[in-house]
């Protein structure tokens, strides 16, 4: 029995020593993936902001703006580009949607984001795009791979349509995560105006014509979990001018917007419970299983040794054989 115990256990240690390595290097990669049909939303303001008042054409100080941020995942789009694709994939439609202190809109970016579920490497298919124009993204946007490294990595700005590295600074502990803490600075670039104004009858091409140009810079800020790779906190130090042109008279430039963007609170306190939870999902298959199951084959083996190093010690003396019948005589 004691031979037949330790074989079991051998086979058992084997077998969980065999499963840890494949669970981390073979199972994780494969099963790890934004699904396809997520949905979020963030609420970001600026406090005692500058906003161009586009009656007057005067740049005003105001209390507050609010960038509501939606991502939604749309699923048949997925569908459709991962049998062409051969992987799975992801397709983000999102929209920052910025609003005054009254409430009226002030501008809205959408946007078509396409990228590995897995990796998060953006993947180029028809519909990519920002604001309706098409783009090809390089580098990631939103969202960091799971096990971020801490190297930088190459970040995609929607207002410019290009990527820009954004660099590891350093390690440190947010709301009880530790995190790693990103940075990229955008200088001043011209970009587009938006498709849809905040000015009823005033389009971008109208604009254009006039000779005004619309410039942008910001300090952009993440504070990332690295195990899945998700922000718990961002921030962007945001300006926005509009320089020449007739439309600004006998101006050279005007402030259309500047403030410190930050996300509200309450979506702090909710990301961060959030994160926290899909933390613990992938440390499961990246650290705890794994260690587990590599710590339970080393004590299933030692404890086959031990059984089988019973087996084979020596027991009590072997029972003398009866000698053999002497025959009896006539």
């Amino acid at each position: 029995m004691r031979r037949k115990a330790s074989l079991i256990l051998l086979a058992l240690a084997v077998f969980f020593t065999a499963l840890s390595p494949l669970l981390r290097w073979y199972a994780f990669p494969r099963l790890a993936k934004v699904p396809a049909n997520q949905y979020q939303d963030m609420v970001l303001e600026a406090k005692n902001a500058t906003l161009l008042d586009y009656g007057s054409m005067k740049a005003e100080k105001v209390s507050k703006v609010t960038v509501v941020q939606t991502l939604k995942g749309n699923v048949e789009a997925s569908e459709k580009i991962e049998r062409t694709a051969g992987r799975d994939v992801v397709v983000w439609d999102s929209l920052s949607y910025v609003q005054g202190p009254d409430g009226k809109m002030v501008s809205k970016l959408p946007e078509r984001y396409i990228f590995d579920a897995h990796t998060q490497d953006p993947v180029h298919a028809t519909g990519e795009s920002v604001d309706g124009d098409p783009v090809t993204r390089e580098g990631i946007e939103f969202k960091w791979p799971f096990r971020t490294e801490k190297r930088d990595y190459e970040y995609f700005d929607a207002q410019t349509r290009t990527s820009a590295p954004i660099h590891y600074k350093d390690t440190r502990t947010f709301r009880g995560v530790e995190v790693y803490y990103f940075e990229q600075t955008v200088p001043w670039t011209k970009v587009q105006f938006p498709k849809i104004m905040p000015v009823k009858g005033v389009t971008r091409e109208y604009v254009a014509r006039t000779g005004t140009t619309r410039w942008y810079t910001t300090v952009r800020r993440f504070w990332v979990e690295p195990v899945t790779g998700a922000p718990v906190y961002g921030e962007e130090i945001h300006k926005e001018e509009l320089r020449g042109g007739t439309l600004l008279g006998d101006r050279d430039k005007v402030t259309a917007f500047a403030g410190h963007v930050k996300m509200r609170e309450d979506y702090i306190r909710s990301t961060v419970d959030l994160v926290k939870s899909n933390r613990t999902l992938v440390l499961m298959m990246t650290s705890y299983l794994p260690w587990g199951f590599l710590l339970l084959g080393a004590a299933l083996l030692a404890l086959s040794l031990w059984l089988e190093a019973r087996g084979r010690r020596p027991g009590d003396p072997a029972p003398t054989p009866a000698a053999d019948p002497e025959p009896v005589s006539a």
